[in-house]
């Protein structure tokens, strides 16, 4: 049975928020989106799970899409609260064991929620997490010549002009084949950033963020739940390289390299993504019935 995709408002850990669910069977599988980004991210991979009737939730995080904005203080403390509200509602009343998956920004929450042993998870997929590596992603996009067009600009551009100008980008930065991006996605992506002021906005969060972004972020080994870590080869955004530290510090660890995909699989490759996150859930409760 296909199930319906609900939009609906949250509030959770203190943060309204907007949700994106799909009532469902199975493990409930929670979506986290990356920096800049928001929960329509994952709008291709939920069509494909409410095909196949599995319960989803993806969440704008605190500061991006339409969710409010962070408090002062460290963002990934504030993250980890917020990503805990969002399993204890996913997992609901029946304490239901969550996977949890997120990209960029989002995998890399999903990994410090995998080191805590008081949450309901029965799954990890980070994708392309950041933080594993020497962030470069901030760097790029501050040097790119159209962003830096758009925050010299010395009154308010018209809309039209800075989402033309970020959706080139998005589409040179998060796709193996900028080319081939769908208009569509690239749209769905600038509707969140329609104003100078809202790109000024981002570069602020963004340098406010690269400090916590580092390897010393995670306690790797404290991960004990199975741990799908997936990339893709072309990623532009965040190295795959930083895999090593994953996989060095989880033996338990299954790693899906993605070729020809960039840095969000979820939308370069949908079909093949799905396939390996509901293999994953699938092996899951297997797992579960055995024991």
């Amino acid at each position: 049975m296909r199930e319906p995709l609900f939009e609906h408002r949250l509030e959770l850990a203190g943060y309204a928020t907007r949700a994106l669910e799909l009532e469902g069977d199975g493990p409930p599988i929670v979506l986290l989106h990356g920096y800049a980004d928001s929960a329509d991210t994952w709008r291709l991979v939920l069509e494909r799970l409410g095909r196949e009737g599995r319960a989803a939730l993806a969440v704008d995080l605190p500061g991006f899409g339409h969710a409010d904005a962070l408090d002062a203080g460290s963002m990934l403390a504030q993250y980890d609260k917020f990503a805990a509200a969002v399993i204890e509602y996913a997992a609901g009343e029946r304490g239901r064991a969550v996977v949890l998956a997120g990209n960029s920004l989002g995998g890399c929450i999903a990994l410090r929620a995998g080191q805590r042993a008081d949450l309901p998870l029965e799954g990890l997929v980070p994708v392309a997490p950041a933080g594993l590596d020497m962030p470069r992603w901030f760097s790029v996009i501050q040097r790119d010549v159209l962003v830096r067009a758009v925050l010299t600009a010395r009154a308010p551009l018209p809309e039209r002009v800075v989402r033309r100008s970020v959706g080139e980008v998005y589409r040179r930065l998060a796709f193996a084949r900028p080319g081939e991006a769908p208009d569509e996605l690239v749209s769905m992506f600038t509707s969140h950033h329609p104003s100078t002021g809202a790109v000024k906005r981002l570069r602020d969060l963004g340098a406010r963020l690269l400090p916590e972004l580092t390897l010393d972020s995670f306690d790797l080994e404290a991960i004990a739940v199975p741990l799908m870590l997936v990339w893709g080869d072309r990623d532009r955004m965040v190295s795959h390289e930083g895999a090593r530290h994953v996989l060095a510090a989880v033996p338990h660890a299954r790693y899906e390299l993605l070729s020809g995909c960039g840095h969000c699989p979820q939308l370069e490759t949908p079909e093949r993504f799905t396939e390996l996150l509901t293999g994953f859930l699938d092996e899951r409760a297997r797992g579960s019935k055995v024991a």
